[in-house]
């Protein structure tokens, strides 16, 4: 069974720093690509980062220059260094991975950036 558990939100100052964290159980997490998305409320899910299983990365342009997803196999773990918060970065923030074409998503961690 596949579990991803998000941690790391919180409430913050804009031009702070945050970093959120994703714990996955269930996969050989070391040979899956994992995913950033955030949701803001009204909004659609926003893709923000991805990271490959050698840690090749990719990132949303809202974000490019001020995010740094990393992870670490040895602890099924993948992070988002969110640098320079601006308060459109308010969101839910989730990590997923994709397994046999089926979506897997974490319960999601609030970021809100306010003065």
């Amino acid at each position: 069974q596949v579990q991803l558990v998000e941690s790391g939100g919180g409430l913050v100052q804009p031009g702070g720093s945050l970093r959120l964290s994703c714990a996955a159980s269930g996969i050989i997490f070391s040979i899956y690509y994992m995913h950033w998305y955030r949701q803001a409320p009204g909004n659609g899910r926003e893709w923000v980062a991805s990271i490959g299983p050698g840690g090749n990365t990719a990132y949303g342009d809202s974000v490019k220059g001020r995010f740094t997803a990393s992870r670490d196999n040895a602890k099924n773990t993948v992070y988002l260094q969110m640098n320079s918060l601006k308060p459109e970065d308010t969101a839910f923030y989730y990590c997923n991975t994709v397994l046999s074409a089926e979506n897997y998503w974490g319960q999601g961690t609030q970021v809100t950036v306010s003065s």
